[in-house]
């Protein structure tokens, strides 16, 4: 589960972006002001922001500078001001992203993703809103926990992070298991099947990722793979 700060004066704005956002896993705060921004980002942890600019009082560029004092927590802009200058305005205070109005849902998506994974922790991975947290020993879709044995946490975790590379068998013996493990390559592929059919239950299209190398061993994939 991801947080994520909304932040816009229009009322309908905020409830259909966290209308949108909150299938996908997204826990989303709405506040319609900088002064309830800021208070709320001084007293919790949030993974990004998507920041109105056009706003009465403090508006979204200095509420930005604002934040960048506070917190490194990834900034998208949100503005229907499509300009230039406008853009490299808000770069240059600190945003991560600038995208405006109206914009293309699942392309916001898109940049949100973009933006978590080049600022989230080696530790957690993200494919596709399959969330993969070692520190927190959690995999998650869509906002829905799914529950896997300590091994099959391991070895998908394994694969996940290396993206593309084929490991077979006896490698993930290794280093799921440990080197003088005596469990055998069918082990192996039995945790496989509960993990993927687990995973699968939850809504991810795990079979487009989690591909077998016949005769080698298995790979993970991600669409840029």
């Amino acid at each position: 589960m991801r947080n994520v700060l909304l932040v816009d004066d229009e009322k309908r704005m905020l409830d259909l972006l966290a209308l949108y956002l909150e299938p996908y896993g997204y826990q989303c705060t709405k506040v319609s002001n900088a002064d309830a921004a800021l208070d709320v980002l001084s007293q919790n942890k949030f993974d990004l922001v998507l920041l109105d600019v056009m706003m009465p009082g403090m508006d979204g560029w200095e509420l930005c500078r604002e934040i960048r004092r506070l917190s490194d927590v990834p900034v998208i802009m949100l503005t229907a001001r499509d300009q230039r200058q406008d853009t490299v305005k808000g770069l240059k205070l600190g945003a991560d992203d600038y995208i405006t109005k109206p914009f293309d849902e699942e392309e916001l998506l898109a940049r949100m993703e973009a933006l978590l994974r080049r600022a989230g922790p080696k530790n957690v991975v993200d494919t596709d809103g399959l969330v993969w947290n070692e520190e927190r020993f959690e995999l998650s879709y869509a906002g829905q926990m799914i529950r896997l044995t300590p091994k099959e946490f391991q070895l998908l975790g394994l694969l996940m992070k290396h993206p593309g590379k084929v490991f077979s068998r006896d490698q993930l013996l290794e280093q799921v298991w440990g080197y003088d493990s005596e469990t055998e390559g069918r082990t192996v592929d039995s945790h496989v099947r509960n993990m993927r059919e687990k995973v699968r239950l939850a809504g991810f299209p795990i079979d487009r990722h989690f591909t077998t190398v016949w005769g080698v061993g298995y790979k993970w994939m991600n669409e840029s793979t």
